[in-house]
């Protein structure tokens, strides 16, 4: 009991931690975040919660040797690490890249245009869905990072502004039976009509399904659904 309990004190202690050093960072770059905002449409909250997630709040062995804070890919002349992702100047260099990319390549740069500078929401589902990362759960986490923080509060948003609603898409994974395809066999007294019934679908689809010219069916006959 005494092992578990300490156990639970120090996962605590090292969450209580990395929340801090989050804390930390985010008040490091806020400024810089909203200032790249006001330029360009950007919010800032969305800005702070990729950096976040793509650094490991600069934790990160590329943010740390390269001032990579967005996963950037890329060549680098850093003699320290060997890895495939591009160098900064600095970590300002980063942020603004970051914003470059979403401002003058396609189909990124289109995202201006359906999403303002306080839907960080939006922006998110629209930068995973064109491309920037290969997780489905990509923008939900980056989303979930802007409430834990409430990094909403850095968008100036105006007074009374209504967050768009967004339905959150469940993927899920099929089962090997569902993939190849399900069967019926057939009784007695079954008809065509019948079976669309049972199933929810329709005679000509099961007709289409099985390549038959004629509903006539035999008891043990085995026909797609």
């Amino acid at each position: 009991m005494k092992n578990i309990f300490t156990f639970c004190i120090l996962l605590l202690s090292v969450t209580l931690s990395k929340a801090q050093e989050t804390e930390e960072y985010i008040t490091e770059h806020a400024e810089f975040a909203q200032t790249l905002m006001r330029d360009h449409k950007i919010p800032a909250s969305l800005i702070l919660a990729v950096a976040i997630h793509e650094s490991a709040a600069g934790n990160s062995k590329i943010a740390q040797y390269l001032n990579n804070h967005f996963g950037v890919k890329g060549p680098n002349n850093n003699t320290e690490i060997r890895s495939a992702y591009r160098d900064y100047e600095s970590d300002e260099e980063s942020y603004s890249h970051f914003v470059e990319i979403m401002e003058t390549r396609s189909p990124f740069n289109s995202l201006f245009e359906k999403y303002d500078q306080y839907d960080y929401k939006g922006w998110a589902r629209g930068i995973q869905r064109s491309g920037y990362a290969h997780s489905r759960s990509w923008a939900s986490q980056v989303v979930a990072l802007v409430k834990k923080y409430e990094l909403y509060n850095y968008d100036e948003r105006p007074e009374g502004y209504e967050e768009p609603v967004y339905v959150t898409t469940t993927y899920r994974k099929r089962s090997s039976k569902a993939r190849s395809g399900r069967s019926y066999t057939v009784k007695s007294g079954d008809n065509l009509s019948i079976i669309a019934k049972k199933k929810g679908t329709t005679v000509k689809t099961l007709m289409q399904k099985n390549g038959l010219k004629k509903a006539n069916l035999k008891p043990g006959q085995k026909i797609k659904l």
